[in-house]
This record gives structure tokens, sequence and C-alpha cells, in this order.
């Protein structure tokens, strides 16, 4: 049943019985307007009065609607019909409020669930485009994707071209122009061109479908304020119904004094007690910042997770493609004296032409779009060592400095830090190329960031690479320390050193960063191009590989928290203040209703400010 129904009837009766109250509850027409007071109220509070009912037969007394229920019904018992029905509407309206509230944080991760894609087009080489479910696309498949479709499944483009629309996995705004060999996810939208996508994962192993089931745990997993306030309630609630029975009894009891008016106070102390302020807006809390880091491309698996955030004083990075783009990029060039530094280039691009080494492919990117080799060209791999190539200009070696010297050429460069690979032509050196992977851009700034925002005071790198890599790269970023050459258990060992007490975070994206990610007090896994292995051991992802994310992880957590222990300190402060007023006669039902309905919708309003960071 819609709100509009349930409340509106109800309210309608409500307000007319207000205002016709003095004139027809005297004499005869006091039946007539007990009875449709008594119909608005069991027909606004029917859904409470079940659920109490329910709740009493599991032997669950004590909760928000075995309170409301009872304090209204025996409001009723002693005559006070419009104060009943006041306190059962009030509440309704609360209810539907908070619900709405809680649908607007439910938006941001339900993006994530509309990007679910429901239907893949299979093209099978020796028959049609069949249409099927994404679940049921084997691995290795080649699949169709026009403009306006998403991508069902993660794959590589083997044909075709078009921008795509990444924003329901990693936030970014502007499509991406993908072509054959780039990488594909799942969720993602075609918006300009067709693509045939050749798949490398099935659907729950793709991007959309580990997000959606990271999505389906976080909501489960609860923070130490969360689990606070659930043992508090067990609680705090049998204590205020048993002050509630002794301020009904005690006084007349002892004192002689009248049963119904304590009999009010204690309804009065009833109303004021619920919890649902507490229950309903501190969980909240933590979801509308799990919805607000979603919609920032940091995908949070709990609201345990802010609360270890904010212990973690120092921050320990993986390198490749984490502080790094993760792929090499030609990093200088030092040619011999009579070859010119395009000339060294263009040697080493036509050896390295049809190569896929990651040292080739930077080669041809240095190269340019205009390149092209040799149609006369005669390749030879050199396992370990480089190639050889039989061009028109000679003979051309690219290589490592062991090929040079098997051939009788001794290398006269080197670069500290960086992967060399030498040239020669016809037996002559021609210089030298240095590969490096380069640091990406937001890393130095992200550093700074976690020192003077999050007030981390120790930010290192832990990686495999080789240790004057790593110091290039650690010396350019600012870091504190770093420990290179290290196997994937040796990780674990230096973070433990780093971090003895394990409340640090590790941020990492390979399969190696795993068992760190594991052991970190957080970890935080890229999303994007991190493996699954990482993904699924962090505590939180990174949905477009930006460690740029990390001083805002740091702020939405400190909001969140800030705001879950305003909502107790407010609502616990207004309560107590009016279960002493109540208690005194000195306020009723009107002003518990705004003890409790009131308190929990200020709560819930300020529950949402948190997407605002």
């Amino acid at each position: 049943m819609s709100w509009k129904l349930q409340i509106l009837p109800a309210a309608i009766v409500f307000i007319v019985g207000l205002l016709a109250e003095d004139r027809i509850v005297g004499g005869v027409g006091r039946p007539a307007y007990c009875a449709v007071m008594i119909a608005a109220y069991l027909w606004c509070g029917r859904a409470v009065l079940v659920e109490a009912a329910k709740s009493a037969f599991r032997g669950d007394i004590f909760n928000e609607f075995t309170l409301m229920g009872t304090a209204t019904l025996v409001a009723l018992g002693l005559g006070e019909v419009s104060e009943a029905v006041g306190v059962m509407l009030f509440y309704s309206i609360g209810e539907t409020v908070q619900g709405a509230a809680a649908g607007r944080s439910r938006r941001s991760i339900g993006a994530l669930l509309a990007a679910k894609p429901e239907k893949a087009f299979v093209w099978r080489e020796d028959g049609p485009i069949v249409e099927t479910r994404p679940e049921e696309v084997p691995v290795g498949s080649l699949i169709v994707v026009k403009p306006g479709e998403k991508v069902p499944l993660d794959g590589i483009v083997e044909r075709g071209g078009s921008s795509v629309d990444q924003s329901s996995l990693t936030g970014e705004s502007v499509p991406v122009a993908k072509a054959g060999g780039d990488r594909v996810y799942a969720g993602s939208l075609a918006v300009d061109g067709d693509l045939v996508v050749r798949t490398t994962a099935g659907y729950n192993d793709s991007a959309v479908g580990r997000i959606l089931a990271m999505v389906e745990d976080a909501v489960e997993k609860k923070s130490k304020t969360e689990r606070f306030i659930s043992a508090f309630a067990r609680y705090y609630t049998p204590a205020v119904v048993a002050a509630a029975a002794l301020v009904a009894a005690v006084p007349p009891l002892v004192f002689g004094q009248a049963w119904s008016a304590w009999a009010y106070r204690a309804l009065v102390l009833l109303v004021v007690s619920c919890p649902c302020a507490l229950v309903l807006s501190i969980p909240l809390s933590f979801f509308a910042g799990i919805g607000a880091a979603s919609r920032r491309g940091v995908l949070v698996k709990g609201g345990q997770v802010f609360d270890a955030v904010l212990k973690a004083r120092a921050v320990v990075f993986d390198k490749t493609g984490t502080l790094t783009e993760g792929r090499l990029a030609l990093a200088g060039a030092k040619p011999a004296a009579d070859t010119s530094r395009d000339r060294l280039i263009e040697l080493a691009a036509t050896a390295e032409s049809r190569s896929n080494h990651p040292a080739a492919r930077a080669v041809m990117e240095a190269a340019g779009a205009g390149f092209a080799p040799p149609a006369d060209l005669s390749i030879r791999d050199i396992a370990g060592k480089g190639v050889s190539a039989s061009a028109p200009d000679g003979t051309i070696l690219v290589g490592n400095a062991r090929l040079m010297r098997e051939n009788g050429i001794e290398p006269a460069v080197d670069f500290p830090g960086s992967l060399v690979v030498h040239v020669a032509l016809d037996g002559v050196y021609a210089g030298g190329l240095a590969f490096a992977d380069r640091v990406r851009d937001e890393a130095v700034e992200t550093v700074k960031a976690l020192r003077r925002e999050a007030g981390v005071g120790t930010v290192a790198m832990l990686t495999g690479d080789r240790g004057d890599a790593a110091k290039k790269v650690a010396d350019a970023i600012g870091l504190d320390r770093f420990k290179a050459d290290l196997l994937p258990g040796d990780k674990v060992t230096a973070f433990r050193e780093i971090s003895p007490d394990g409340t640090a975070m590790f941020v990492g994206d390979g399969v190696n960063d795993a068992p760190v990610l594991a052991n970190a007090g957080v970890g935080v896994a890229m999303g994007a191009l991190g493996a699954a292995a990482a993904v699924e051991a962090a505590d939180a992802v990174i949905l477009d590989d930006s460690p740029a994310r990390l001083p805002f992880l740091f702020r939405i957590a400190g909001k969140t928290r800030a705001i879950a222990w305003q909502n107790i300190v407010f609502a616990l402060g207004v309560k107590i203040l009016f279960m002493a007023l109540g208690v005194a006669g000195l306020s009723g039902l009107w002003e518990a209703v705004f003890a409790d309905v009131g308190v929990a919708l200020l709560a819930v309003l300020n529950s949402l400010r948190v997407a605002r960071v």
C-alpha cells in the first residue's frame, strides 16, 4: 500500500476530529467520535500493531513496535484517544520519511546495480549471431557490442572501435576510446561504434559481477559504532520498560497517588524511549557513507572499513600499477656520436615491429603513428636477449648488453634504475634506449594530501621490482621508506615491520598483493585493472585505479563516523531530557512524539549530510 493511502485518510480524520472535538465529545457524540478516531488509529497503525504482535509471539518484546503499540493502546484505555491517534500517525509519517531517506542513499549503489548487463550477442563464426544470457557465455567467445549496448563481459577488443562510457564502474565522466587490443569491462557502454570482443572472464569474474557481489556483501558488514548501538539497544529498551513500570506503580502504591496520572507519565516515558532514532539513523549514516564513496569511484565493503581507515597512521603502496602506470614508456635515449635520436628510435622500431614485448610496444609508441617498417624485413627472436632484423639498411641488433657482447659490440651507455635496450647496426653500436614504468601524474599530490589532510605519518612502498628502479620512484614521489626485490611472502613480513600493530593501510593491484591486502588493517585494491585476487582480498576498491581517491576515503570515513556519533549524542540527550520532563509531569504525549519521531527525522536528515563530502 502506498504511503498516501495509508497516511492521508488517517491524517484527515485526525485533523477534523481535533477541530470538532470540543463540540461532539460531550454526551451521545462521544462514542461516535471515539469509534471514528479508533478507526483512523487502526488504519495508520495496523502495520505497527501487526509487527508488535509478531515480535511478542517470537519472544522479542523490547523493540520499537512493541513499545509504540503498547503505549498507544494503553493511552486508548485511559481515554486519551486523540493523543493515541496522533502518536501513531506521526510515527507512521516518520517511518515514511525515513524510508524515503534510506531510498535516496540506496540510489547511488543502485546505479551500480543498473550497470548489470542482461544479454550478450555471441558471434559463432560458423553460424549466426545468437542472443544469450551473459552467465552462459564461455570464456574465449566472440561477442558483438553495438552502439548503445552494454558490454556484457570483460574482454579484449578484436575488431572495431568505439568510445566506451565506463562511468558506472570507474566514475570517469568522459568516454574512453577503445580499439583493437584494448581491454573493455562488463557494465560499460559502447557509445558510437561496433565492437567485436574476445571474452577473457566469465560473468561472475567480470568487473561488474565482482562489484555487485561486493555491494551485496558490504551492507551485511557492520561498523563498531553500529555494533555498539545494537548491543546498547538490547539493554536500553528493557531498562526503560522497567523504569516505566516503576513510574506507573510506585507512586500509587507507596504514596497513594492517582493511578491514571502516573500511568500517563509512564506512557510518555515509553514513547520517548523508543530507540528508533538510534537503531535507524546510525546504520543509515554508514549506508549513506558507502553510497557517497561509490559515487566517487570507491567501493567500500561495509561500515567497519571506515573505522579501520581512521586508525591507519601509515599507508603502504605497491609500485607497479599503483604508484606507476604499469606499462613501460621511453624514458631516455643516448645515441652514438654519428647517430641521431630519431634514427636510433627508427632502428629499434624496425627490429621490434613484430614483437609483443612491453619494451617493443613502448618503442613503437615513441616512433609515432606515422612509422611503417620496411616490407622486406626478416626478424629473428633471440630468447632472453633481444631480436635480430635483416633490413634494407643492414642487420639491426636490439637487445640487452649480453646480446651486444656476444656479437663483439661493447655497450657504451647505461641508465641506472631503468630497463636499457641497446641498438647496433651492422656490428656498430648505435646507442641505447631507456624504458621505465611512468609514475602516475597524481601520485606526488596524493602523498602530500595523505600527510596534510589525513594525518598519515608514514608513506612507504613495497615492490618486487629492482632496487634501483624502486629508489627512482620513491625519490620522485617523496616516500618515507621503501623495500624492493620482495616476493609475495616477503611483502607480508616487510609490511609487518612497517606496521607492527597491523593497522596500516596497504594499496595494491596484483595477485602478489593479495596476501598483504588480506593482512593489512585496511586493504585497498585498484579495481579497474587489478587482479581478481587483489579485489577480493581488499576492504575497499578504487574503481578507476587512481590513488588520488585515497585522501577522499579518509575524509568520507571521518565525516561518516562523526555524523554517526552526532546522532547518538543528540538522540540520547533529547530523550533523557524529555524522559525527565515526562516523569515530572511537565510533558505529555505530544512532546513525547517530538522526542521520538522528531529526533529520528532530524538524525536521518543529519545522516544524509555525508553525501556532500
